[in-house]
C-alpha cells in the first residue's frame, strides 16, 4: 500500500504503551511466555507438515518406480 513505511521506534513505543495500559505490567511476562510458546508450537507444526509432505512425495515416487518396473 502506498504511504506505508516500516515500523519505527515511536510506533513500537506507542504499541507497547497501549499493551501496558490494557493488560498491566504484571501480566506482561505471562503474555510474553504464551506468545513465545505459541510461536514455538507453530514452528514445530510447520516443520512436521514439511516432513509429512516429503514423506508423501517419497512414497509416491516409490509407487511410480514400482509401476515402471
Amino acid at each position: 500500500m502506498p504511504g506505508l513505511g516500516s515500523i519505527g521506534m515511536p510506533e513500537l513505543l506507542i504499541v507497547l504503551m497501549i499493551i501496558i495500559i490494557i493488560f498491566g505490567v504484571g501480566k506482561l511476562p505471562e503474555i510474553g511466555g504464551a506468545l513465545g510458546k505459541g510461536i514455538r508450537e507453530f514452528r514445530v507444526a510447520q516443520q512436521g507438515l514439511d516432513e509429512d509432505s516429503k514423506t508423501a512425495e517419497d512414497k509416491q515416487e516409490k509407487k511410480e518406480e514400482v509401476k515402471e518396473s
